[in-house]
């Protein structure tokens, strides 16, 4: 089964810290084979808070997602973004 990187940000408070953390951290999404499905965009709330940023990330396997999220090249990003972005992070298996 598939593996999903699901990340609902709660609060960004450094754009630019949060573009220089996608640059590193979409080469680390590259190297373990995800494939973006969300990015930011538009969104419409139904229930619970806002979000200023969403991101789902595919990987072919909830294991590669893990090894994803562990590797040196996602951990150097997302030192990145400390101080600078509260979220929500999670790895979800799914079809």
């Amino acid at each position: 089964m598939k593996g999903y990187v699901v990340c609902v940000y709660k609060s960004i408070s450094n754009e630019g810290k949060l573009k220089e953390y996608a640059i590193k951290a979409r080469i680390a999404v590259e190297k373990y084979e995800g494939k973006f499905l969300i990015r930011g965009g538009k969104a419409k709330i139904n229930e619970g808070n806002s979000s200023p940023r969403t991101v789902v990330i595919e990987f072919p396997s909830f294991d590669g997602a893990n090894q994803f999220y562990n590797s040196k090249e996602y951990q150097d990003a997302h030192s990145i973004l400390k101080g600078y972005a509260v979220r929500q992070h999670q790895i979800v298996e799914g079809s």
